[in-house]
Formats: structure tokens, sequence, C-alpha cells
């Protein structure tokens, strides 16, 4: 049985976190040759690469698997220290952190009510990776999250997934910017027709929430103008000034639909996200905590999956 060292564990964490051996060297406060040594030493035993020496650093297949055992190898060991008690003032055990990875808008409407439930009752910082739901599944794959909000339904190698529900979005744009551009609306088609060649706002240049919606309907990609706003907040704020039109989880237009600041562009057709949440199969008590809790929230702020 290979039995890996526990410094030569959070070394690696150390140098894919902090992204050059430099940077793990201070971190740990050792030299970078001691680093260097420590990873060298971990895949002689092994007999396997598991860090590219790139900048920054970044680990084979074969390292995002001791990666993973090396985040789980800590939770497991913060967690059985803060249930024993074990220490006191500096060598009381470190409050246990755990990585998550999560897209845009669901930090920016919901998620974040879901840690706080977490946070009220447990002692825990959270790493938060932001990331579009179509990619977040990566970062579980390469040991960098413990867990993740994503679009994929099949769980990943060592993971559970469970269904949280769909996230609603609506074409919408400002009152102005359609008495400028899309002046009497018609018929969907007509305006989807329309909406192709009008200024857009995209997250930023993989988004293809817009595109896809209009390429649905025209069966291409819209032609017109597009800024990029890469926050949550902020794309909502631009797309509410007018900037362009652009797709909005329900949860951060309804209120501004009701007060009339924005206008549905084609109330018939809208986009649906279906979310799931991928985690760890960890027999950790605190991952099981934050899991509940995402899924109380979800199930009170999502539309449920068809069928």
């Amino acid at each position: 049985m290979v039995r890996l060292q526990r410094d030569h564990l959070e070394t690696l964490l150390a140098a894919v976190d902090h992204g050059t051996l430099d940077a793990a060297a201070r971190a740990l406060a050792i030299t970078p040759s001691a680093v260097s040594q420590r990873i060298k030493a971990m895949e002689q035993q092994l007999g396997r690469v598991l860090l590219q020496r790139s900048t920054p650093v970044a680990p084979t297949a074969d390292g995002e698997v001791v990666l993973r055992h090396a985040r789980q190898a800590r939770l497991l060991d913060d967690e059985t220290a803060r249930a024993l008690g074990v220490g006191t003032g500096a060598d009381a055990p470190d409050v246990p952190a755990i990585p998550l990875a999560v897209n845009a808008d669901t930090l920016g409407t919901w998620f974040l009510d879901a840690l706080a439930l977490v946070r009220a009752d447990t002692e825990v910082v959270f790493d938060l990776h932001r990331e579009d739901q179509d990619r977040t599944a990566e970062l579980l794959r390469a040991g960098t999250v413990m867990a993740a909000v994503t679009a994929e339904a099949d769980p990943v190698q060592g993971c559970s997934s469970v269904a949280l529900g769909v996230d609603r979005y609506r074409a919408v744009a400002s009152p102005a910017f359609v008495a400028r551009y899309l002046p009497d609306l018609g018929s969907e088609h007509h305006t989807a027709e329309r909406m192709d060649r009008v200024p857009l706002v995209d997250y930023d240049r993989a988004d293809d929430l817009q595109q896809g919606y209009l390429r649905r309907v025209l069966g291409h990609a819209p032609r017109g103008p597009r800024h990029f706003v890469p926050t949550s907040a902020d794309f909502a704020r631009a797309v509410t000034l007018g900037f362009g039109w652009g797709m909005l989880p329900e949860a951060q237009c309804l209120d501004a639909l009701d007060r009339g600041e924005l206008v549905e562009l084609t109330p018939g057709r809208r986009a649906d996200v279906a979310l799931w949440w991928q985690r760890w199969n960890l027999a950790s008590p605190l991952l099981e905590r934050v899991t509940e809790a995402v899924r109380t929230v979800a199930a009170q702020r999502l539309h449920p999956l068809p069928g």
C-alpha cells in the first residue's frame, strides 16, 4: 500500500493553490528547493509525474488524483481535530476551508444565501471559484474544488450528482432601448429577427446564452454589436441602463418587469438552464451540511426540473 507523507501532500496543494514553487515555499516557510524535493520525492514514490512545471504550475491527470486526495485528507483531519476539541490557542485546529465552484448568476442571486445558512451554525470558510456552469465540473475533475453547481447531470468520477432545478432566463431590454431599436414589437419570430442586428450584452466571449437563444430561433448567432460586462450584477445593470438586450434570470428581472423598468421581448420563449450539484463522495459532515443548505435554497429559488 502506498502511504503518502502529509507534508508532501500539503506541498503539492500549496504549489497548485499559489501557482509557483516559490510562492508555495513562502506559504510553507521553507525553501523553494525543499518544495521541489518534496514533490520530486512523491513523484518518485508513485512513479508518476504529478505537476507540470509551467507558469502557473498545473497538476497532470495523475496529479489531479493526488490533489483530490490531499484536499480530502486535509478536510477530514480538520474536522476530526475540531470534533475532538484537540488543541487550544495557537495549537487550535484551523477553520476548515471548502473550495466550491459556481456560475456567476447563481452566485449573484441565491448561492450566498445557502452558504449563510451553513455559516449560521458552522465554523467554516469558503473558497469560491466563479466559472460558467458548463465548465465548473472541470474544476471537480482537476481536484480544485470539492463541490460545484454545474450543468452536467452525469457525475464526475468520485462524485455524486443531484438535481437542483431550472434557472429560467427571459430576454429583456429597457423601455428606452426598445423605443430606440425595437419599436412596435410584433410577433416573437419577427421580434427575434429584429434583435439579430441590435446591440446586446454578453457576460464574456465564452457566454453563449444570448447567442444560443437567437441561434435556436434564427439558425445563426446574432450579428449585432456586443457589450461585454463580466459580473452578474453589472450585466443586469447594463441591460437595465439600455446598453443592449440580454438574458436575465428571473431573480434579476421579475421585479423590474413589474415596475416597468424592463420589457420582455419574447414573452412566449424563454431559456431554461438546468443545474445540478456535484460533490465528492466523502463522508464529511461539513460537506453534507453545505449540500443540505444548497439543496434547500435551490428548491425555494429554482423551477423544478421537468418530468
